[in-house]
């Protein structure tokens, strides 16, 4: 009752094979989620433009331009200062809720040899912003936790942007992975309890599932 269902592994292997998956593994181009069916693309590089998320071939627009999740983020070889850019695009499972929003993770050692860690909010659905405390406005929720149903009546089908990262400091080695989360659903307890018509349900009774991917690495 403590745990959430277990989830899925995603592989992205240029063609469906045993030799082409095991060589995704290796190059970590890989992505979890909770369960949901998800589809979560992730580049970084140092030129990406922001119309890049909005066009019809992101993919290759990605690998042409910089390195995939799982990769290793090159300095940047031209003149003067530039932080990283990076392309990030999620789709919802096609049978489950809609997207809430797509979040970056940094991590960095500061020069004192600690690591630390910032959550962003890069893109979300609705019209929402945020607000002067630095959060995200929250998506809300359609849960109703006695039928245990919910509807997509919030939240968006796709999330694509490009993000720069407006505090790097080029010589402190970060990594940077991608989260994305769906809208509030009945958690799997609840669903049971609906149905066998149990009035005591576990806490929590609503989730929020959700996608990760591998990182995307940079040393100086």
């Amino acid at each position: 009752l403590r745990f959430s269902a277990a989830g899925y592994a995603a592989v992205w292997a240029r063609e469906n094979t045993r030799e082409a998956i095991f060589s995704a593994m290796k190059r970590r181009e890989v992505y979890a989620t909770t369960g949901p069916r998800m589809t979560l693309r992730f580049f970084g590089g140092w030129n990406f433009e922001s119309d890049d998320a909005l066009g019809p071939h992101l993919s290759e627009t990605g690998y042409r331009g910089g390195v995939p999740m799982g990769g290793d983020l090159a300095s940047y070889s031209g003149k003067g200062k530039k932080a990283p850019t990076f392309l990030l695009h999620a789709v919802k499972d096609p049978q489950g809720a809609n997207l809430d929003r797509i979040q970056v993770v940094k991590g960095w050692r500061d020069s004192k040899g600690n690591v630390n860690e910032k959550v962003y909010d890069v893109a979300w659905s609705d019209d929402r912003s945020i607000g002067n405390d630095g959060k995200l406005q929250a998506v809300g929720s359609t849960v109703d936790v006695e039928s245990a149903t919910y509807l997509n009546s919030i939240g968006s089908h796709s999330l694509s942007t490009t993000w720069t990262d407006s505090d790097f400091n080029r010589k402190q080695a970060a990594f940077y992975y991608v989260r994305v989360l769906q809208i509030p659903t009945p958690r799997w307890q609840t669903y049971q309890t609906s149905f066998y018509g149990i009035k005591e349900r576990p806490e929590p009774a609503v989730i929020q599932e959700r996608a990760y991917s591998s990182p995307i690495w940079y040393t100086p």
